[in-house]
C-alpha cells in the first residue's frame, strides 16, 4: 500500500515537472513579450532537473544496465547544480569586471558606473545582510529585517526574470523572411552624423529587409536636442548610402521616445494586419516588445548588437525604466506580500 501511495506521488511530481516545459514552450509559442516567459523558463528548468533526479533514482536499477545513460544522467544533474551554486558569483564577477572596463572605455559618469555600483551591492548584500539579521533582536527589529529582505529579494528576483525574459525575446525561429515592415527605432545623433549604436540598427535592419523582398523599412525618430536633422531623416540618408531602393524606405519624423516610435511608425503602415518587425539594440529590444504589446501591436523583436560591457550596464537602466512603466503594479505585489509576511510572522511570534 505505502509504495503504490510512494508511486502515485513520484507520478504526480514527475508530471509536474514536465508540465512546467509544457508551460514555457506555450508560453514562448503563444506571445513571449511578458515577464511570464523568465518566470516559466525558471520553472521549466528546475522541472527539467526534478524530471532528471526523479527518472535517475526511479531507474537506478535498470540503467545500471546501460552504463552510457546513467553516465549522461549524472553529468547533467551535475552540471545544473554546479550552475546553480555558481551562478551569483559568475553574476558579480561578470558585472563588476564589465563596470570597470565600461569606465575605462566611455569615461567616469554617473550612467556609465551602474554595473560597478550593483557589483558592489551584491557583495555587501551577501556578506553583511545575514550579519545584520543577528542584530535585529527585539521583535520590531525582526519584523523591519524581514519586510526590507523581502523587497531586495522581490527586486533582485525580478530583475533576474526581466534579463532571462530579455534573452529569450532574442531568439527567434526561422520565420523572419514573412514581414510586411520593419522598424527601426531611433537614437541620438551627433549633429547630423549617425553613430556607431545607430549605425548597427540600420544595419540589422537592412539585413532583414535583403531577406523580406516585400517589407518597407521605417525608420523612426525625432529631432532632439544637440541634432541638427531628425533622426529618421538622418537614418533614411544613411540606408540610402547603403543603397536600400527609396521606394522601400518610409521616415517617421516626429517621435520623442520608443512610445512615440512605434505608435507614429504604426500610422505610416497602410496594410490590414501587418506582419512588423522591430529592430533595436540588443538590450532595448524587450522593453520596446512590451510597449509595443500595451499598444495591441504585433510584433517580433530583433536586436543589433553592442559591446557586452556596455550591454550589461544598459540592461540595468532598461531595467530601471521597465519598473518606472509598471511601478503601480509591482507596489501592489509587494504590498500582498509584505501583509502576508508580516501577518505569517506575527503569528509565528504568538503561537510561541
Amino acid at each position: 500500500m505505502e509504495q503504490g501511495i510512494q508511486l502515485l506521488l513520484l507520478n504526480a511530481v514527475q508530471l509536474a515537472a514536465l508540465l512546467t516545459v509544457a508551460l514555457f514552450l506555450f508560453v514562448m509559442l503563444r506571445d513571449p513579450r511578458t515577464l511570464w516567459s523568465g518566470v516559466c523558463c525558471f520553472f521549466a528548468l528546475g522541472g527539467m532537473a526534478v524530471f532528471l533526479v526523479l527518472t535517475a533514482f526511479r531507474y537506478s536499477e535498470q540503467l545500471q544496465s546501460f552504463p552510457p545513460l546513467m553516465f549522461l544522467l549524472v553529468v547533467l544533474v551535475a552540471v545544473f547544480a554546479l550552475a546553480t551554486f555558481f551562478f551569483p558569483f559568475l553574476l558579480i564577477g561578470s558585472f563588476f569586471i564589465e563596470g570597470i572596463r565600461i569606465l575605462f572605455r566611455e569615461g567616469l559618469r554617473v550612467r556609465n558606473m551602474l554595473s560597478l555600483l550593483f557589483a558592489i551591492f551584491l557583495i555587501l548584500y551577501l556578506i553583511y545582510w545575514p550579519q545584520i539579521g543577528n542584530w535585529s533582536g527585539n521583535f520590531a527589529g525582526r519584523l523591519a529585517y524581514s519586510l526590507v529582505g523581502l523587497w531586495i529579494a522581490y527586486g533582485l528576483i525580478l530583475f533576474a526574470v526581466y534579463a532571462l525574459s530579455s534573452l529569450l525575446n532574442l531568439i527567434h525561429r526561422r520565420d523572419n523572411q514573412n514581414f510586411d515592415y520593419i522598424v527601426v527605432l531611433g537614437a541620438g545623433l551627433k549633429g547630423e552624423r549617425v553613430p556607431p549604436l545607430l549605425a548597427a540598427r540600420i544595419e540589422r535592419g537592412i539585413s532583414l529587409l535583403k531577406k523580406n523582398k516585400k517589407a518597407l523599412l521605417i525608420l523612426s525618430g525625432g529631432q532632439g536636442p544637440g541634432e541638427d536633422i531628425t533622426e529618421g531623416e538622418a537614418m533614411a540618408r544613411y540606408a540610402l548610402s547603403r543603397r536600400v531602393p527609396p521606394e522601400r524606405i518610409l521616415v517617421e519624423r516626429r517621435s520623442r521616445n520608443t512610445r512615440e516610435n512605434l505608435e507614429f511608425s504604426r500610422e505610416l503602415m497602410e496594410r490590414t494586419h501587418p506582419r512588423v518587425a522591430v529592430v533595436t539594440t540588443s538590450y532595448h529590444v524587450f522593453r520596446a516588445l512590451l510597449i509595443a504589446r500595451r499598444l495591441h501591436l504585433p510584433c517580433k523583436g530583433f536586436g543589433a548588437k553592442t559591446k557586452w560591457y556596455y550591454t550589461l550596464n544598459a540592461t540595468i537602466r532598461e531595467y530601471v525604466a521597465y519598473l518606472s512603466l509598471s511601478y503601480r503594479l509591482h507596489m501592489v505585489v509587494l504590498l500582498l506580500l509584505s501583509i502576508l509576511m508580516l501577518t505569517a510572522e506575527v503569528i509565528v511570534h504568538y503561537l510561541r
